[in-house]
């Protein structure tokens, strides 16, 4: 709580979560409402809409600061980087209806029972429960613990025994009326939002409001022609975006209306089974699964029985998944941390589809409904849709800063304005209608349009690649990653993987390989055996289907699989229980056919999975597969010693490798009542099965494009570390020359702090497999050259985990030069992610499956390579399943962030051009004509705008990145050059012009006057008054100015618009370019030609041909100077760093910090060294990080 807030008034909503806020309470006063109604009304609807923009100061006029407990409004602050403020009604229940037709009083028991959080809510005596709902999830207010807590789930506290115990037979009829009104309903509503809603939301955006004012004083000065472009384009903008924001309301509408109307089974206390709408589903309710192809309306723990699942719509891997029930323990702590296993494999997600529902022994698949609504796992994707994370990117808070520059300097146009016009003894009308119209001269109208036009193109040129794009402000943050992180398996590896052999072992140690190119069958015995039934395969509509791996493997076995029938009767089976048997192919074999009674399925954080099967007249077996380090550590300690050296054997070449185990267990105990501990013990060591894991065929080629664009590589696999290595070298991850590290670092036990060590791998060649002496080992020898850049550190999640826990100060040496993070799970993925986050990298993640969910949406930029909807969690989806979109996108993002730059740069300088010329042209309180800003406006800017973000990314990917800001120096220069030269030449011409020698003349004579005889001109005493016979505007600076300006604003735009080496050239650009031929040819033609009427519409006078040529050699000058700057200057990238160098500048991104600390560090990497960590947990230290320990 702040200290300096009244105790009860602040608290944290959602603490630790992603979504955490800061929630204050208010309370409404009716003097303070009162006095902002009549601010709202005496200031034309400008207070309300600054209260729409700004909430917080809505809440802070309208109440007064309370506790949370008194208050009727909530004020809500996002606790991230962005501070956003929102605010919320604080709305009532009441339960007094269900008092009357259920009898409920406050002294009820259902009531008085406070141990969960709904009776807590409730309060006594006039039954009723405070709430406020906020991004879809309602939160309801404990009254014992005096905070507002989130409603519509199970408590994380409820052991498997009290779930058990209180649900296990389901609610009473009262318990559910009552869960129902405080709950809500179990439904994951999206309303298509009404046109007119996305409409007003749309115009009460500040820059349409800006141009609303715009407009009207436009029209108030008959600027109407400008005037009724600008709001042409803007209803085609607000039509457009409403449109695709109405397409996405209805896609995402459709996506989860179907979850809605589901009729399930649900059992009641009392009353037993009954049918009811998935709608009225409440937390803790019990489901009763039935049949197969069943949607699930809901999060819900399986208490008996099994399932098969197919979880594509939330992971992108459309393969089935073995659900288990969550087993009665005696144990009080809860049920997520009960076992070590995944909880998630006893959990059926909303939104995912059962295939198959296995009853046990009661005769019935049971589940209690552990959240509804929004709170469910489809609920947290949809919501995530809903309300996306903020864009932190550097650009867009300079935007709002290049903004806030020309609203400065629009202040100072409008003061010169007001001191010119007021001693000229102008209107008051007058003097107002041209200081405002300073404002939209400096700060151009269109400006995000034509930023969002190159944004666009980018996504239509990614569409077109097949990458689909759903947050399209992430593609200029394409442009800045420089650290790239790729899922192993399926992303820079072929998906399926290839039975290459099997290693049988016995009590004598490994035997022969037996191939299966070779095309001899298998020798059958608990090797086969456990190839043929330690899966997670199913028999669905006479097909096998399951994990790619686990069918390539049972396949190689040459077994069937059935169901058993009424005629199969093994004790203690159930009925339709999966068997597998050989077929008459195989031969002579020892059994018939293998029962599989339990499944303890596969689980990334466990690395193994495990089956009870029975034999047909035999004994009753369990196997064990999964990874060999976690399956050798459950088997008995003769597992042969030979076991590290054969698996290295394998592993350095890149196969995948799965250990298989196997022991007998008692025919007498049921299969359910084992626990698993007492099943995964004692196991004897049965074999390595090896599988053939090959590069995709595009790895290579694009991970030596992104090194030698100086884009980090990092791979993240849940693979064993030595085939992660493996791999990593022969895909180029880790170049010829280079060494890998590995890094080791162990628990504390007992007595022994944790410690970490470093050891080099060294790089074996590969020789024939019949020599099996040969394998990567460990060398003693410190390398000669083991410097910054060849090397590369390797470890473990365990590892990662040690470092993290207790290595805190150590940890970002080692991420400078990690490339291979192995056995990471899920969760570790996603801190990894976070961890190079810290260090200042702008982070892509590119993976395909469900492990890497986590990762891709904590990435700055996210690349799934799965077309499953899953996909829409992560913002870019490539429907060509390889890492050939990575540098694509990377390019593609590059060009963007570059158009964003010429884009600002242009409309800057369009705006100053014209700003220039009205300001001067202000000095004679003259200015431009409409039909002069229009053709500026709107045949040279808007054209320009539209044409000029045409340009496509250069197919090259350079060493260094496009600046990541817009007030970058070489970009300021850039723009203050520029605006200085056209000011520099609008005042050259401005005083060049009065002082010619026909200036004073009668206006339509200078154009019959011939260069030869300018000389000869004298001035006249009968002058007639000048602007006798035309418009107020006309005049010679009149002419010159809009002449420089104009053609000004396209020279401009040829020098701003740059191609190599981010963009392709501009020449490339065709329409871009014809478009500059044209303007250029009408602006010449109005130069060069005399046709009266043309000059009376532009409001234009004649000049000698002679003054024209002085505005073209004027413009010329204009062009080469900036042309030269631009490339000899701002563009010379050698410059630049020699500036840097010269100036001592050094880059403040940690990670460049830590670069410069580690090149001076002797002593870094610490070889052949182990280091222990202290008390405090920091382990090895040097004097050369202590002084920057803190600020690092």
């Amino acid at each position: 709580m702040g200290d300096h807030l009244e105790k009860g008034q602040h608290a944290l909503l959602n603490e630790g979560d992603e979504n955490e806020m800061e929630i204050f309470g208010y309370q409404t006063q009716r003097c303070r409402k009162a006095l902002c109604l009549i601010g709202s009304i005496f200031s034309l609807g400008i207070l309300p809409l600054v209260f729409y923009w700004r909430p917080a100061w809505h809440v802070w006029a309208n109440c007064v600061p309370c506790s949370l407990q008194e208050a009727d409004v909530v004020l809500l602050k996002t606790t991230d980087e962005f501070k956003i403020y929102s605010w919320k009604k604080v709305m009532w229940i009441s339960l007094s209806a269900l008092s009357r037709t259920s009898g409920l009083t406050p002294d009820h028991p259902l009531i008085t029972d406070e141990e969960y959080i709904i009776n807590r809510a409730i309060r006594k005596p006039d039954l009723k429960v405070r709430y406020i709902k906020v991004q879809k999830i309602r939160y309801v207010w404990n009254n014992l613990e005096g905070q507002f807590q989130k409603i519509g789930s199970l408590e994380d506290w409820l052991s498997s025994a009290k779930i058990h115990q209180k649900f296990g037979l389901g609610l009473t009829s009262e318990e559910q009326e009552i869960r129902r009104l405080i709950c809500g309903p179990n439904a994951i509503d999206v309303e298509i939002t009404p046109i007119w809603k996305l409409l007003i939301k749309e115009v009460l955006n500040p820059f349409y409001i800006f141009q609303l004012f715009s407009v009207c004083l436009w029209f108030s000065e008959d600027y109407k022609e400008y005037a009724l472009a600008i709001i042409l384009m803007s209803v085609i903008s607000i039509a457009l975006t409403v449109y695709d924001l109405r397409q996405q309301s209805v896609k995402l509408h459709h996506l989860v209306e179907s979850h809605n109307s589901i009729t399930v089974s649900v059992c009641e206390r009392k009353a037993g089974a009954q049918d009811l709408e998935s709608r009225l589903l409440v937390p803790g309710d019990l489901l009763i699964l039935t049949g197969s192809r069943v949607q699930m309306p809901c999060d819900a723990i399986l208490i008996d029985g099994s399932c098969v699942v197919d979880e594509g719509m939330l992971t992108g891997e459309s393969i089935p998944v073995t659900k288990t029930p969550l087993s009665q323990m005696a144990s009080s702590a809860p049920w997520r941390m009960q076992t070590e296993a995944d909880p998630r494999r006893h959990v059926l997600f909303c939104g995912t589809e059962v295939i198959q529902a296995r009853a046990a022994a009661s005769g019935t698949v049971r589940a209690v409904v552990l959240q509804t609504g929004f709170n469910t796992a489809k609920g947290d994707l949809v919501r995530s849709i809903l309300y996306p994370k903020p864009m932190n990117f550097k650009l867009y808070r300079d935007a709002i800063r290049f903004l806030l520059c020309l609203v400065g300097t629009a202040t100072i146009g409008m003061i010169y304005t007001l001191c010119v016009y007021v001693l000229s003894g102008e209107p008051p009308e007058e003097v107002v209608r041209k200081a405002l119209d300073v404002i939209t001269i400096a700060v151009p109208p269109a400006l995000p349009a034509a930023l969002t036009t190159g944004i666009i193109y980018a996504q239509r040129r990614l569409k077109r690649k097949g990458i689909f794009c759903i947050s399209p402000q992430r593609i200029n943050v394409c442009g800045q990653l420089n650290l790239v992180c790729f899922d192993k398996t399926g992303t820079l590896t072929r998906g399926g993987l290839d039975p290459w052999g099997v290693v049988p072992c016995d009590q004598n140690g490994f035997q022969a390989v037996h191939s299966f190119a070779s095309g001899k069958a298998l020798p059958q015995g608990p090797l086969c055996a456990a190839m043929a039934s330690c899966h997670s395969l199913i028999l669905l509509d006479g097909t096998i289907q399951g994990d790619p791996m686990d069918l390539k493997m049972f396949e190689a076995t040459k077994w069937e699989m059935t169901i058993s029938g009424d005629d199969f009767h093994i004790k203690g089976m159930l009925a339709h229980t999966m068997v597998v048997k050989p077929t008459d192919t195989v031969g002579q074999v020892p059994v018939e056919g293998l029962a599989i009674l339990r499944q303890f399925p596969f689980s990334s954080a466990l690395q193994r999975m495990t089956v009870i099967v029975q034999e047909m007249r035999g004994d009753r077996l369990a196997f064990m597969k999964g990874a060999p380090e976690r399956v050798a550590s459950f088997c008995q300690p003769d597992t042969p010693s030979s076991f590290i050296s054969e698996l290295q054997i394998y592993t350095t070449q890149g196969f995948r490798v799965i250990a298989l185990a196997y022991k007998k267990l008692e025919n007498d105990c049921p299969a359910t009542a084992l626990m698993r501990e007492k099943v995964e013990s004692d196991l004897i060591f049965l074999g390595l099965l090896i599988l053939e894991n090959r590069l995709k065929e595009e790895t290579k080629p694009v991970l030596e494009e992104l090194i030698s664009a100086r884009i980090r590589t990092v791979m993240i696999t849940g693979d064993n570390l030595q085939t992660a290595i493996t791999v990593a070298r022969k895909s180029g991850m880790v170049s010829e020359g280079q060494k890998v590290i590995l890094v080791e670092a162990n628990e504390a036990t007992g007595s022994s702090s944790a410690s970490v060590s470093w050891k080099l791998v060294e790089e074996k060649k590969y020789i024939p497999l019949e020599n099996q002496d040969n394998y990567i080992n460990i060398r003693e020898e410190v390398p000669d050259h083991g410097r910054e850049g060849s090397y590369h550190f390797a470890l473990s999640g365990k590892s990662f985990r040690v470092l993290s826990q207790h290595f805190s100060s150590l940890l970002p040496k080692i991420l400078m030069n990690g490339t291979i993070f192995a056995r990471m799970s899920p969760g570790q993925k996603s801190s990894l992610v976070e961890e190079f986050q810290k260090l200042d990298y702008f982070v892509g993640m590119c993976g395909d499956g469900a492990n890497d969910c986590g990762a891709l949406k904590m990435a700055h930029v996210g690349i799934s390579l799965s077309e499953q909807e899953a996909s829409v969690a992560s913002p870019f989806t490539s429907k060509t399943a390889n890492i050939e979109c990575v540098p694509y996108l990377i390019k593609e993002g590059r060009a963007a962030l570059v158009t964003s730059f010429c884009m600002f740069k242009y409309m800057a300088l369009y705006s100053m051009i014209q700003y220039v010329g009205v300001l001067l042209l202000y000095w004679e309180t003259n200015s431009l004509s409409n039909y002069q800003f229009l053709f500026q406006d709107l045949a040279i800017t808007t054209l320009i705008g539209v044409t000029m973000n045409l340009n496509g990314a250069n197919p090259k990917l350079v060493p260094f990145r496009p600046a990541g800001r817009l007030i970058s120096p070489p970009l300021l220069l850039s723009v203050i050059i520029n605006i200085l030269l056209s000011l520099a030449m609008h005042i050259v011409g401005f005083v060049l012009v009065r002082k010619q020698p026909w200036y004073l003349m009668e206006l339509h004579s200078a154009c019959t006057v011939r260069n030869e005889s300018i000389s000869a001109i004298t001035t006249s005493p009968n002058v007639p008054e000048k602007n006798r016979s035309h418009s107020p505007f006309s005049s010679f600076e009149n002419t010159t100015i809009w002449f420089l300006g104009t053609i000004n604003c396209i020279i401009v735009a040829l020098v701003f618009s740059k191609g190599k080496p981010f963009r392709q050239p501009t020449y490339t650009n065709y329409i871009f370019v014809l478009v500059l031929i044209m303007q250029m040819g009408v602006c010449l033609f109005i130069l060069f030609a005399d046709i009266p009427e043309l000059h009376r519409r532009l409001d234009l006078l004649c000049t000698p041909v002679l003054w024209r040529v002085y505005i073209l050699i004027m413009i010329s000058s204009n062009f080469i100077v900036s042309f030269a700057v631009e490339e000899t200057i701002i563009e010379n990238r050698a410059l630049w760093l020699a500036v840097k160098r010269c100036f001592g500048y050094q880059s403040k991104s940690q990670y460049r910090i830590w670069q410069r600390n580690l090149a001076n560090d002797s002593n870094w990497p610490p070889l052949n060294q182990t280091s222990c960590s202290d008390m405090q947990g920091v382990s090895y230290s040097n004097p050369v990080f202590e002084s920057n320990e803190e600020q690092l």
